[in-house]
């Protein structure tokens, strides 16, 4: 049942009651397994799994949404956008509250080891997360945020960069600046994400191991760590910007249609 709805709500996206209002019981280990059925629904319907997302992995910014543990989903073909000369325009039609998130990606080169890291990710970039949430004012639960496939709405990866040999060291300090227009509105460093993207990483291949239906990471997936600052709404006709520094990553403009 939870499965169909869930389905519903992004074949016809809008606001709807937290799933775990409608099902009281509901888990985040019940959300993730929706959230595998909304999966096979797309794949079915053609979409092709490219990666993973990681989300409240920013520290900072648990107490402000009652969620203190992180969450994955899935990011398809149909929701990745590369962007081109560090510039993407992304079409908001069909995400509901969506919110902007600079984080760090990775690109790998082979099945991760969670003791190794460094010598399974083929590249690195910067790249921004567009969150969204089917529910009035952000407010839900670990198992809505499950539910709803990591809230995840569209990905935009930047120039993929080679990996430093030194990126455990340098990671934790990178920092990124995000602008609306040329207002400041937010600035944060990497080691909000767990205390660095690396452990982001590490973190997702250990929840991957606990849940036997979730499909293991492999090579050629692209795996966005999660938010450096806070989630901030952006609407249509907006342009964004962010700014990093501490690691050789260029920023990104993102104009909203």
């Amino acid at each position: 049942m939870l499965a169909r709805e869930l389905i519903s709500l992004h074949e016809a996206p809008r606001e709807a009651p937290l799933f775990s209002e409608s099902y009281p019981r509901l888990s985040a280990a019940a959300g993730y397994e929706a959230a595998r059925a909304l999966h096979e629904h797309r794949v079915a319907s053609g979409w092709r799994a490219v990666g993973r997302k990681i989300g409240f992995t920013n520290r900072t910014i648990w107490p402000r949404y009652g969620v203190y543990e992180p969450i994955w989903g899935t990011v398809y073909d149909r929701t990745l956008i590369r962007a081109v000369d560090n510039h993407a325009r992304v079409p908001l039609q069909g995400l509901v509250n969506p919110r902007i998130e600079p984080e760090i990606c990775f690109g790998l080169r082979s099945i991760p080891d969670r003791r190794r890291l460094t010598d399974c990710i083929e590249w690195m970039a910067h790249s921004i997360e567009i969150v969204q949430c089917h529910h009035m004012n952000w407010k839900l639960t670990l198992a809505d945020a499950t539910t709803d496939n990591g809230l995840h709405g569209r990905l935009i990866v930047g120039a993929p960069v080679a990996v430093p040999e030194d990126l455990e060291a340098r990671l934790p300090a990178v920092q990124a600046e995000l602008y609306r227009g040329l207002e400041l509105v937010d600035r944060g460093v990497a080691a909000n994400v767990l205390g660095s993207p690396l452990a982001a990483l590490a973190y997702l291949i250990e929840v991957l191991g606990k849940q036997p239906h979730a499909p293991a990471l492999c090579a050629g997936e692209i795996v966005s760590t999660g938010t450096i600052t806070d989630a901030h709404p952006v609407a249509a006709g907006e342009t964004w910007s962010t700014r990093i520094s501490g690691l050789p990553l260029p920023g990104l403009t993102v104009e909203f249609a």
